[in-house]
């Protein structure tokens, strides 16, 4: 069976995953997707069970107008703008890709307001998550970054539900008694790569509340001040080749990554 591929999910930082249109009521999701850390092909997560025919080896279909299926949702979270159906019911993102408008809305009267001059009614005429309260802020970037289900109980020892973070952090002492200071933007600059692989940073961030943390784990001494999270925000792998921070910031169990003993 051959079959062509129509977009590419993912920016690559950990996999790419390939959707094909079939026809004019489904989308395929392929069974095999590409994963950057062994640089190499393997299932799909969602995908490992056994396949009893062809088309089923090939990839898993999902109704366009379905709202469970969330084949839309993938397209308006991986691209900027409304999404729209276009002739024969083809899905078509107004500009593939997270862009600026993704975050900050409509940007056309912002932008004519700043070309003329304007600066006064420029700023008013585009938004700025930045202005928005912790919750506002986690709301916003939840739109994406969201709850398993919309209305569902989060199931805290399903490994795969940590890739939500606004989810878990809510949960977190820190931001619960932080009186909003608190926030994604506390420690992620969206307009800059992530910092992965820098415990250095985030520790930074930790010590602007914890400025003398007492520990009485012995491995402390090991670790130093510079991992903060490597103990208190641990990995989680709920796939050999796909690794999320936990970020229901806490104390845990060896062993135990998915929810803090306090």
């Amino acid at each position: 069976m051959e079959m062509g591929i129509d977009w590419a999910f993912g920016a690559g930082e950990q996999g790419i995953t390939f959707v094909t249109r079939g026809n004019q009521e489904w989308y395929l999701e392929h069974s095999f997707s590409y994963f950057t850390g062994p640089q190499s092909f393997a299932r799909t997560p969602g995908h490992e069970g056994p396949a009893e025919t062809l088309p089923q080896a090939v990839g898993i279909l999902y109704n366009i107008a379905s709202a469970e299926s969330g084949i839309l949702q993938c397209f308006q979270c991986h691209s900027t703008g409304p999404v729209a159906l276009g002739a024969g019911r083809a899905i078509h993102p107004l500009e593939p890709g997270v862009r600026c408008e993704s975050c900050h809305g409509p940007g056309r009267k912002h932008i004519k307001a700043m070309r003329r001059g304007d600066l006064e009614n420029g700023f008013k005429e585009i938004s700025n998550p930045g202005r928005l309260s912790a919750n506002g802020l986690g709301e916003r970037c939840g739109a994406c970054h969201r709850p398993p289900e919309p209305d569902v109980t989060v199931d805290w020892k399903d490994p795969w539900n940590t890739r939500h973070s606004p989810v878990y952090l809510v949960q977190s002492r820190c931001f619960q008694r932080s009186d909003g200071r608190l926030s994604c933007l506390t420690c992620h600059d969206p307009h800059a790569p992530l910092r992965r692989n820098e415990p250095g940073y985030y520790a930074r961030k930790c010590s602007a509340c914890h400025e003398t943390p007492r520990h009485s784990n012995v491995n402390f001494a090991k670790t130093g001040a510079a991992d903060c999270t490597g103990c208190h925000m641990p990995k989680v792998q709920p796939h050999p080749y796909l690794q999320f921070t936990n970020h229901w910031i806490g104390v845990f169990r060896d062993g135990g990554p998915l929810t803090p003993i306090r």
